[in-house]
């Protein structure tokens, strides 16, 4: 079991399910969004998802006509997106996990517009832009 929140605890969730895809995106969209210079998400069924506290405090930005940013409106914590082309999965932002097992980074996706700086080592596929 998977468990989460947002920053101020207003938001809180629960995933029955195991991350089988982690991904670490560098794109802008998701720089701007995260206020990062990259964002660690995974793609999750919705039917696993369960919001338990909360509800009423999200709101949603459509940062593209087809992409809904879920966040927080108390504190402004990224939880999720989501295509309106896929509504059966959400893209769970890692960072709001508080109990339960996050695998490393699967692979790398929009590395054209990867932070400088950034260097880590490893063995992960990269993408110029989406997989």
């Amino acid at each position: 079991m998977i468990k989460g929140s947002c920053l101020c605890e207003a938001v809180q969730y629960e995933y029955k399910g195991s991350f089988d895809e982690v991904v670490m995106c560098h794109c802008n969209q998701c720089k701007k969004a995260q206020g990062t210079p990259f964002v660690t998400n995974a793609p999750i069924e919705l039917a696993n998802f369960k919001l338990t506290r909360g509800e009423g405090a999200l709101k949603t930005f459509f940062s593209s006509p087809q992409k809904k940013r879920v966040f927080c409106g108390e504190c402004g914590s990224p939880l999720y997106s989501q295509r309106t082309d896929m509504p059966e999965t959400i893209r769970l932002r890692l960072g709001t996990v508080t109990e339960g097992d996050i695998p490393k980074p699967h692979y790398e996706i929009y590395c054209e517009s990867k932070s400088d700086w950034f260097n880590e080592r490893s063995n992960r596929q990269r993408y110029e832009k989406n997989k």
